[in-house]
C-alpha cells in the first residue's frame, strides 16, 4: 500500500521539483519544455483565430476574404456601423478592467502584475477583433494572435502554479509564436518579443522564445502553406547615391509615425466615455471613408500587396496611407478590439511606394523600384510606431530574402525611429499612457529572472515570543541562521542567533534555570516579516520591502496545524548580494 501510494504521488512530486528547478534564473531544459508547449499552444490558437474571420469572410465576399471592394457603398457603411454596434453590446458586458486589450496591456501585466494576464481579457480580444475583423473595421490580425498568445502561455503557466519569473519567459514565447505564425517570419517574432516584451536579450530568453517561434511557425506553415506573408517582389537599390534620398524618405515617414503616435494618445483619452458611443462613433468613422476608399477596410494586405507591385497611382497611395493613419488610430485608440501592426505595415508600404513614385519623377532611372521603396517604408513605419527598429529590420530581411536590403533598411529604419522619438518624445505606441518607469532597468529585469525559492534560507526555527532560558542553549545548538519569532495573530519577526547568545551571557547561572526570555524585547536586532508567495520573484520580494519600509519577507506555504507558515527567509542584504 505504501508503495501505490507513493507512486500515485510521484508525478506531483516531480512536478513539484520541476517548479522549484523554475525558480532559478539559468533553468534552461526546463524553459525549453515550456517554450515548445508555449509554441504549439500559441500555434493552435492563432490559427483558430485566423480561420474564424477568414473563412466566413470568404464565404460571404464576392472575391475572397479582402474584397470589400466589390460591395456597394451602402452596404461599405452599414457594415462596420453594424459591427461597432454589435461588439459595443459584446465588450459592454465585460468589467473596464477587462476590456483593456493588445500588445500594451502585455506590457503592463509584465510590469504591474507578474506577466499574470486573466482569461477574460484574452476571451473579449478573441471575439471582439474577429467581429471587427468580419465587419470590415480598419484592424489588425496581427496584435490579437499577439495577445492571445500571451494569454495563453500564462495561464498555462499559472494552470501549473509555475513560480512568477518562469511566467515571463512565457509570455514572450507567447508573443513570438503568434507573430511568428501570422506573419511566417520566426526570427522577427523572436526579436520582437525580446525587444518590446521582455526588453533584453539573455540566453535563458532566447532558447526558449525561439523554440516557441519554431513550433508556432511550424504549425501555422502545415495549415496556411510555407509562403510569405506578402508576395514580395525582386527588389534592390538602384545606386549608392539613393541613399541621400533615403534619409529624406525616413525623415517623411518618421513625421507621419509622429502624427500617428500623437493621435492615438489624444484619442485614448476619449476611453472614460460609455464603450457603445466610442465604438458607434468608429464605426461612422470607419463605413463613411470606406465608401470612398473601401482599401481601409479590413485586414489591408491585398493593398499591401498592390503596394509592392506598383500597381496603386499616387494619390491613390497617399489618401490610403493618410486615411488609414487617421481610421486606424482612432479606432485602437477608443478601445476597439483589434491590431496596429499590420495597419502599420500598410500605411508604410503606401507611403514608402508613394515616396518611390516621387523618387522616379525627380530622377528618372535613378531611383528603386516602388515595391523597393514600399518594403521599406514598411520596415520604417513598424521600427518608428513600435520603437522596435532591430525587429523591424529582421522582418524586412525575412520578408524579402534578400540580403541587398539591409544597408538601406538600417538607413531610413533609424531615420524615421529616431525622428519620430524627437518629435514626440514618446517611446511607442504600446507603452504611451503607462507606467513603466523601472521596467527595462538591469535590476528589474535581473531580479524577474529569479524566484523567491531559489535564494531563500531554510536554516532557521520557530519559537513563540517567550522562551525558557533553559532552552536556549539547545536551542542554539543546532546553529540555526535565523530564529522566526511568531505567536498566532501577531506580526512575525526574525531574530539573528548571535543576539540571544550574548544576551544569555549576561544572565546569572540561576537565572538560566527559572527565567523566561522575551525575545521581542532583548537586546538586538529584529526584523519584521511581510509575506511574499512561493510563486514570486526576487523583484516582488524586494518591492515588499520597500512598500513596508521593511528588511526581511517571508516565503508563504499553506500552514496546518502545528505548522509554521514560514517556508522560508530573505533579507534585503540576501538581495543586495544576489545582484551586486
Amino acid at each position: 500500500m505504501a508503495f501505490e501510494k507513493q507512486q500515485k504521488n510521484w508525478p506531483a512530486r516531480q512536478l513539484d521539483r520541476f517548479r522549484a528547478r523554475l525558480a532559478h534564473a539559468d533553468a534552461l531544459p526546463q524553459l525549453a519544455i515550456l517554450g515548445c508547449i508555449s509554441g504549439l499552444l500559441t500555434g493552435l490558437i492563432a490559427i483558430a483565430f485566423r480561420l474564424s474571420f477568414e473563412l466566413p469572410l470568404t464565404l460571404l465576399l464576392p472575391s475572397g476574404s479582402e474584397s470589400f471592394e466589390a460591395l456597394s457603398p451602402w452596404t461599405r457603411f452599414l457594415l462596420p456601423v453594424l459591427g461597432a454596434l454589435i461588439i459595443g453590446l459584446f465588450v459592454y458586458r465585460f468589467k473596464p478592467e477587462q476590456r483593456v486589450v493588445g500588445v500594451g496591456h502585455i506590457l503592463d501585466r509584465m510590469q504591474h502584475h507578474q506577466a499574470q494576464l486573466p482569461a477574460a481579457n484574452g476571451i473579449l480580444q478573441f471575439i471582439g477583433s474577429a467581429l471587427a475583423l468580419l465587419t470590415g473595421h480598419s484592424v489588425g490580425r496581427e496584435g490579437p494572435a499577439v495577445h492571445l498568445g500571451a494569454t495563453s502561455s500564462s495561464l498555462l503557466g499559472q494552470q501549473l502554479q509555475l513560480p512568477n519569473n518562469s511566467l515571463r519567459t512565457l509570455t514572450a514565447c507567447g508573443v513570438a509564436a503568434a507573430i511568428a505564425a501570422s506573419f511566417n517570419t520566426p526570427l522577427a517574432g523572436v526579436i520582437f518579443a525580446m525587444e518590446v516584451v521582455l526588453m533584453e536579450y539573455t540566453i535563458a530568453g532566447f532558447i526558449p522564445v525561439i523554440l516557441a517561434a519554431v513550433s508556432g511557425g511550424v504549425l501555422s506553415r502545415i495549415v496556411f502553406g510555407a509562403q510569405p506573408a506578402f508576395a514580395i517582389p525582386i527588389i534592390d537599390m538602384a545606386t549608392l547615391w539613393e541613399l541621400p534620398y533615403l534619409l529624406l524618405c525616413g525623415l517623411a515617414i518618421g513625421l507621419a509615425s509622429s502624427i500617428m503616435l500623437v493621435l492615438y494618445r489624444f484619442s485614448s483619452r476619449f476611453t472614460r466615455y460609455p464603450v457603445i458611443l466610442r465604438f458607434l462613433c468608429v464605426g461612422l468613422l470607419c463605413g463613411s471613408i470606406a465608401t470612398v476608399l473601401p482599401q481601409i477596410q479590413g485586414v489591408g494586405y491585398d493593398t499591401l500587396e498592390q503596394a509592392l507591385t506598383g500597381e496603386l497611382a499616387l494619390s491613390l497611395l497617399l489618401a490610403i496611407a493618410a486615411a488609414k493613419i487617421l481610421v486606424s488610430t482612432i479606432s485602437i485608440g477608443l478601445g476597439l478590439p483589434g491590431g496596429i501592426i499590420g495597419p502599420n505595415f500598410v500605411i508604410g508600404a503606401c507611403l514608402g511606394g508613394a515616396l518611390g513614385i516621387l523618387g522616379g519623377m525627380l530622377h528618372p532611372g535613378q531611383t528603386g523600384s516602388t515595391g523597393f521603396y514600399a518594403i521599406l517604408g514598411m520596415g520604417a513605419m513598424m521600427g518608428a510606431v513600435l520603437n522596435a527598429p532591430l525587429a523591424a529590420l529582421i522582418a524586412v530581411l525575412e520578408l524579402t530574402y534578400n540580403p541587398n536590403i539591409l544597408l538601406p533598411s538600417m538607413l531610413i529604419i533609424v531615420i524615421a525611429t529616431i525622428t519620430c522619438r524627437m518629435f514626440t518624445g514618446l517611446p511607442g505606441i504600446f507603452s504611451i499612457d503607462r507606467d513603466m518607469r523601472g521596467y527595462d532597468s538591469p535590476l528589474f529585469q535581473l531580479l524577474s529572472r529569479s524566484g523567491v525559492t531559489s535564494l531563500m534560507h531554510r536554516n532557521f526555527i520557530h519559537h513563540s515570543r517567550y522562551l525558557p532560558a533553559s532552552n536556549a542553549r539547545i536551542l542554539l545548538a543546532e546553529k540555526p541562521d535565523w530564529i522566526v519569532i511568531e505567536d498566532v495573530g501577531e506580526p512575525k519577526f526574525i531574530l539573528k542567533p548571535a543576539d540571544l547568545a550574548r544576551h544569555l551571557e549576561t544572565l546569572a547561572n540561576d537565572e538560566t534555570e527559572t527565567t523566561d526570555i522575551d525575545l521581542r524585547e532583548i537586546p538586538g536586532e529584529r526584523w519584521r516579516l511581510f509575506p511574499v508567495h512561493g510563486r514570486a520573484t526576487l523583484q516582488e520580494a524586494l518591492l515588499t520591502m520597500r512598500q513596508n519600509n521593511g528588511q526581511a519577507v517571508y516565503i508563504s506555504q499553506p500552514a496546518a496545524p502545528l505548522m509554521s507558515e514560514v517556508a522560508g527567509i530573505i533579507t534585503r542584504q540576501d538581495i543586495d548580494n544576489f545582484y551586486q
